[in-house]
């Protein structure tokens, strides 16, 4: 659409990769705060009436949401916030609030550019180079190879660094419940992380290492196919609950649903044995709400909720965006030898 948007976001969260037991896991009281229905409060836009090249100021506050997202071409926001925007035409905004069971709010508002014609009536009808690619079904076709944008030198251990895509301004940084300092990761110099062994790094840091993973696209499913370390998830699409009693694996048991144009995927079952980004370690209550939404024709918006009742106050929010990588079809083998006989692995 052209427009300008100015926020500030917070600091990168940091990734660090290992191994670790955890406690068994009673049920956190912030669990049952996060059942309250969610409430759009204000959606405003001040001027709501502007020149050719003037400013408005979108404001926005909510109640209990697990996800916000404001279109076009803002996307994902936090629970209340404001930012400036320049349309180049008359523009109608919407605000989306994503609540627990399923719940769906959206209040609209205009901000109108005197002398222009809507956005709605100059939009490209097919074929543009930003079309976004959709499925027989209507629904966004997500399938592609994705960049990390990994921006930095890649670290184990020591202060928090930047970790892969581009930082949302709805991304928070998670806090410890109080007893909880024991599941924060502390390194010594001479250890590595569970990488250096070839360990699967889990979610969501997964999507943040300096390599490729691609989306292949189903009518009823969803593979994701990670490069490192060869790891794969099928996501089933139709909605329905996970299966009582699973067994906890490093990548969780993934369920995943449409709510318009984000495929929604509620990943449960985790064993204790990964680190999430920001380099705490976890239980086996993790619980994580993943949202994809391709925003563009070359760009995937991911949104992470990450919950833990016996290590965090509250949920908290990982979000980035990834570029496409247009050049490649697919990710490339990767072959890990847990650094124990890596030169006799090439041997002849």
């Amino acid at each position: 659409m052209g427009f300008r948007k100015r926020m500030e976001g917070p600091a990168a969260l940091g990734l660090l990769l290992s191994l670790a037991a955890a406690a068994q896991a009673p049920q956190g009281a912030y669990q049952q705060a996060a059942r309250l229905p969610a409430r759009i409060v204000s959606f405003t836009a001040q001027p709501a009436l502007i020149q050719a090249g003037q400013s408005s100021t979108l404001s926005w506050s909510t109640e209990n949401p697990s996800a916000a997202e404001i279109q076009p071409d803002i996307g994902m926001v936090g629970a209340r916030g404001s930012l400036q925007i320049t349309p180049a035409v008359t523009t109608k905004f919407t605000l989306t609030v994503h609540g627990p069971n399923n719940q769906v709010l959206t209040r609209d508002l205009v901000v109108t550019v005197a002398g222009s014609v809507p956005a709605a009536a100059t939009a490209t009808q097919g074929g543009g180079k930003n079309e976004i690619p959709r499925m027989p079904d209507g629904k966004p076709n997500l399938s592609g190879v994705y960049n990390s944008g990994f921006p930095g030198t890649f670290f184990q251990g020591g202060p928090a660094m930047n970790i892969g895509g581009v930082a949302q301004p709805d991304e928070t940084k998670p806090a410890l419940k109080a007893g909880a300092e024991k599941f924060k990761v502390v390194r010594g110099p001479n250890d590595a992380g569970p990488s250096a062994n070839c360990m699967p790094p889990g979610l969501p840091q997964s999507y943040f290492l300096p390599y490729q993973w691609q989306i292949v696209q189903g009518l009823n499913s969803v593979v994701i196919l990670y490069e490192y370390p060869h790891l794969f998830r099928v996501i089933p699409t139709h909605g329905g609950p996970h299966q009582p009693d699973l067994d906890p694996t490093w990548m969780g048991d993934s369920i995943g649903r449409w709510e318009g144009d984000t495929l929604v995927v509620d990943v449960a079952g985790f064993n204790d044995k990964t680190e999430l980004t920001g380099g705490f370690r976890h239980t086996e209550a993790l619980h994580i709400v993943e949202r994809f939404r391709r925003t563009a024709a070359d760009t995937l918006e991911y949104h992470a909720t990450i919950e833990d009742p016996n290590v965090f106050e509250k949920p908290w929010v990982v979000s980035r965006k990834f570029p496409l990588r247009t050049d490649l079809e697919r990710v490339d083998e990767f072959v890990c030898e847990n650094n124990k006989d890596y030169t006799g692995l090439f041997a002849k």
